[in-house]
């Protein structure tokens, strides 16, 4: 299912002038992976604390999209610079639940928790069911129409909205059942996904 993942080659292709600088001064990958995990986690404790201000949810569109930038160039720098290994991929995998959860949960802050949680969860079983598609004899699965760079854009858009006071208080019951709905319907995709592939192979 379409998804918005089918747009990285092209978002790759704007950073990959900077990804050849950073590998020219000696940056890794790996500390790539580290430091948009660091920033992820510092935002999503800041914007928890400070909830009360609601400017602070700005935060949320320009970190998403900073770590979805260096998302994509810790992946050039392991592929396209010699960088790859077996402890990065621990590093992408884990980081990225890890960057997830602490976005996602201070949302709590403002919308029904046990709403919040649910798409948390969600969340990490979605990015999971991705990983087991290798395990299955397949590949990573990044099928829709629900995943990472969607929930990025989703949870940035509600931040903004939130920061300016535009947010439609009648969503915020709904809002992250939905979410969590959406991201279920695209674990179970990449299950039958992943299942295709094994097949296939």
């Amino acid at each position: 299912m379409p998804t918005l993942y089918a747009l990285k080659p092209a978002f790759q292709a704007r950073l990959r002038p900077l990804a050849d600088r950073l590998a020219g001064a000696g940056v890794t990958a790996n500390q790539i992976t580290l430091l948009a995990a660091g920033v992820s986690v510092a935002t999503g404790v800041v914007t928890a604390v400070f909830a009360a201000h609601p400017v602070v949810f700005l935060l949320m569109p320009l970190v998403l999209f900073t770590r979805m930038a260096l998302n994509a160039i810790d992946g050039m720098l392991a592929r396209e610079h010699g960088q790859a290994s077996k402890l990065g991929m621990y590093l992408n995998e884990l980081c990225d639940v890890v960057s997830d959860l602490a976005l996602i949960l201070a949302f709590a802050a403002l919308f029904p928790a046990w709403g919040v949680v649910a798409f948390a969860i969600v969340a990490v079983i979605v990015e999971f069911t991705g990983v087991l598609g290798i395990a299955a004899g397949a590949a990573r699965d990044y099928a829709g129409p629900f995943g990472k760079s969607d929930r990025a854009l989703a949870l940035g858009v509600i931040g903004f909205l939130v920061a300016f006071g535009l947010w439609p208080a009648a969503l915020t019951p709904f809002m992250f059942p939905a979410l969590a709905t959406l991201s279920l319907a695209t674990a179970i995709n990449r299950i039958r996904s992943g299942l295709r592939g094994a097949v296939e192979q």
